[in-house]
């Protein structure tokens, strides 16, 4: 195994990551803007004004995004396994 295939490896992985908490954690952020302007507007500071909203929006992702999630990583996982072959040399 090559230091440039170790690398490349753990470049694949850091983006699949990325992929995946970003599907997860950009939502949650715009709704968590989002509900804390309106907070700021109304001088309203209750925290779960703030949580449920979050919570609910990363269940709804969760549940819409769930199957492209899975897809991704298994595409990934699968593509690790058929390396293996060609790594034993």
């Amino acid at each position: 195994m090559t230091p440039e295939l170790v690398v490349t490896l753990g470049k694949g992985a850091l983006e699949i990551t990325l992929i995946m908490m970003a599907v997860l954690l950009v939502p949650a952020l715009i709704v968590g803007v989002v509900v804390g302007v309106l907070q700021a507007a109304t001088q309203v500071n209750e925290m779960t004004l703030s949580f449920i909203p979050k919570l609910l929006v990363t269940a709804l992702v969760l549940v819409v995004g769930g199957p492209y999630l899975l897809q991704v990583i298994t595409d990934y996982t699968v593509a690790l396994f058929a390396m293996i072959p060609g790594l034993a040399h």
